[in-house]
């Protein structure tokens, strides 16, 4: 879910706003040109991926940002970060001893 809710620019943008504090949907939809209904449909994405919790103050809708899945999304991304270093750092290695086996030749 985290990764579906970060493939869209425009979601990206209404994170990058929420990082400096809360907003409501139509601020976060004000620079999008788009409808509050376009805006709460992906507000909607990133409240299921967990990045997005909204308040209801009577009809003001606000939301904030929760970085907790973030966390957790960049963690997954920095193991396999490191098991492909190991796998091209063993595969420039094996390369290198063939380089040298034909040259030898």
């Amino acid at each position: 879910m985290i990764f579906h809710a970060l493939s869209d620019p425009t979601r990206r943008a209404m994170l990058s706003l929420l990082a400096s504090g809360e907003r409501t949907v139509g601020e976060l939809a004000a620079p999008f040109s788009m409808s509050l209904a376009a805006a709460s449909k992906h507000i909607k994405v990133l409240e299921r991926a967990g990045m997005v919790r909204r308040f209801v103050h009577g009809r003001t809708h606000t939301c904030a940002l929760d970085v907790a899945p973030l966390r957790d999304g960049a963690a997954w991304m920095r193991y396999y970060e490191q098991f492909w270093n190991e796998r091209i750092d063993a595969l420039e290695a094996a390369l290198e001893a063939d380089d040298l086996e034909k040259e030898e030749q």
